[in-house]
């Protein structure tokens, strides 16, 4: 299984009417880390034939962040089959590696022409193990 992981400062414009994090801004990272996971993974072409789409999103809030904490931000999948796949995504406070929220996403690969759904195959699947 192959993890990728970012790490990102929370800035005033993250934070909600309480000061802590907005929901929506971890939804927004859940997807960020998810795409740039993609680009870093994969072939040009790779990317060109090929759009994943989300299907169900769920997110657990652990604790919340605020302003000037440090996040990190790890993702990985952990199960390709047909044409979807289930990715993970966990953020923790940086300095005291706690972790905040967990999301499980399901994708649906499509092909970037006709925008039909798209068996996953070998190569891709092998590009996150």
């Amino acid at each position: 299984m192959t993890v990728f992981e970012l790490t990102h400062t929370v800035i005033s414009e993250d934070l909600d009417d309480l000061m802590h994090v907005n929901n929506v801004r971890y939804v927004q990272w859940v997807q960020d880390i998810a795409m740039a996971h993609w680009e870093a993974a994969t072939t040009p072409l790779q990317q060109h034939d090929n759009i994943w789409v989300l299907v169900s999103h769920h997110i657990d809030y652990k604790a919340a962040a605020k302003l000037n904490d440090q996040i990190h931000l790890k993702t990985y999948i952990t199960r390709s089959e047909g044409v979807t796949s289930t990715r993970l995504v966990e953020i923790y406070l940086k300095g005291t590696k706690r972790l905040i929220v967990k999301s499980e996403t399901k994708w649906c690969l499509l092909d970037a022409l006709t925008k039909k759904p798209k068996r996953i195959t070998a190569d891709i699947v092998d590009v996150f193990r």
